[in-house]
């Protein structure tokens, strides 16, 4: 039998080698320019950090690949005003928030005229605004505090923060305290530990490191989904609907989110909470996205909607050959099939939602993540690196998780006779207790 520390030392070398292919296939095979520096640098770091895990050096590997695929092209496309049209859009809805009160551009002719967010995006594009300059002859503490992608990059960070904070440090008494697990007394997922090392490596994996270096736009919805389901699972129902109401005003793919985290707030903590997380994402993200509904109904449809879907006059950009695109591009029945078989998997998440609710951060983002995979896999238009979002929420959920303790039920509240105050009955979602 291969000891285990062989075992270990094995899959992290192989993983940074496939890295370094993934990386290298974007110099060979795409044509976007930030796409290529990134595949550069990102290759060079991943075979730097096989390179160290082969010599036994885990945490210089570590630093290598942080170094080579996040650092170094962030930087450099940074400094040099270089990135994916996302960060010019971003941008620009922020110029056009601060100047005129308004989101998108009227009656929009190509598709760099198009913004398919919502108005929590134009939040993000706000420091450049504020900062002036186009990013072209600006001096570097301009680019730097005012792109897009750093601020994209510390809401991810700064949620993933707060609901590691949220999981580890809420087992304490009182009204702050996270559900208990069956080990006597952790916060469900338990306290960080060799797990709490998947964080990092996701980071300088391609899942991350790659939309984070040329256009960062999915990773704050990344991080408040994150957030959200942290504080769901912690019994904090105000602050995980003011996270999914940020979420959906950034986009509305992030609706499914808020289904999930309900459905972890009735099974363990009953449904008043959930009822008060739903009332606060809905009305949250109404309060953020109605004035622009109300400024620029057409636009709105048209931009983030019609788009999106591919049913604007200007095709969206978003077509890799993906069943959903394939689908519709067959003509107008493949459109409505496609959108059938859309609605058709989001039936079947919301009843595996009432029949089998998730116990656990990990169960819930395991299920919203599958649940976005089918929405991606059957939109009418979409792209590969949509699909990055349902692995970090998968892989994020296991960072901060121990083996064991993530499958205890998080506990079922019930009244005792004599005081009226909640108990704490914990049972098994299979497994055993840690």
């Amino acid at each position: 039998m291969i000891p285990s520390r062989t075992a270990r030392w094995a899959t992290g070398w192989l993983l940074w080698l496939l890295a370094a292919a993934w990386a290298l296939s974007f110099p060979l095979f795409s044509s976007l320019a930030p796409h290529r520096l990134w595949g550069w640098c990102a290759a060079t770091g991943y075979l730097g950090a096989a390179a160290a895990t082969a010599l036994g050096r885990r945490r210089a590997a570590l630093a290598v690949a942080l170094l080579g695929a996040v650092a170094v092209p962030l930087l450099w496309l940074v400094l040099t005003g270089r990135g994916q049209s996302e960060v010019t859009v971003i941008e620009r809805s922020g110029r056009l928030l601060l100047e005129a009160g308004r989101l998108y551009v009227d009656r929009p002719g190509h598709v760099e005229e198009y913004t398919p967010y919502l108005p929590g995006m134009a939040l993000l594009g706000v420091p450049r605004a504020l900062l002036g300059g186009d990013g072209g002859g600006d001096g570097w503490v301009v680019r730097l505090l005012g792109d897009a992608r750093i601020w994209c990059a510390a809401v991810l960070f700064g949620c993933l923060g707060a609901a590691r904070r949220l999981l580890v440090g809420g087992a304490g008494g009182g009204t702050g305290g996270g559900p208990v697990d069956g080990a006597g007394g952790g916060p469900v997922g338990g306290p960080v530990g060799g797990p709490g090392r998947l964080l990092p490596v996701l980071v300088a994996s391609p899942v991350v490191a790659l939309p984070l270096a040329v256009s960062g736009v999915d990773l704050p919805l990344a991080g408040l989904c994150c957030l959200a389901l942290a504080a769901a699972a912690a019994g904090r129902p105000v602050l995980s609907g003011a996270a999914l109401a940020g979420a959906c005003a950034l986009k509305w793919t992030a609706l499914p989110a808020v289904a999930v985290a309900v459905a972890l707030l009735a099974v363990c903590r009953g449904g008043r909470a959930a009822v008060r997380c739903a009332l606060v994402a809905f009305g949250g993200t109404a309060l953020l996205v109605l004035p622009a509904a109300l400024l620029q109904p057409a636009e709105l449809w048209r931009q983030v909607f019609a788009f999106s879907t591919g049913r604007a006059e200007v095709p969206t950009p978003a077509s890799s050959p993906l069943p959903g695109r394939l689908l519709a591009e067959l003509g107008s029945w493949g459109w409505y099939l496609t959108v059938g078989l859309l609605l058709a998997g989001g039936l079947a998440v919301a009843l595996s939602l009432l029949l089998r609710p998730p116990r656990t951060v990990a169960a819930a983002a395991d299920r919203l993540a599958l649940g976005l995979t089918l929405a991606f896999l059957l939109a009418p238009a979409g792209r590969f690196g949509y699909l990055a979002l349902p692995v970090l929420l998968s892989v994020w959920a296991r960072s901060v998780a121990v083996p064991g303790v993530s499958r205890v039920v998080a506990g079922s509240y019930r009244l005792r006779p004599s005081d009226g105050r909640p108990r704490v009955r914990n049972e098994r979602e299979g497994g055993r207790f840690a």
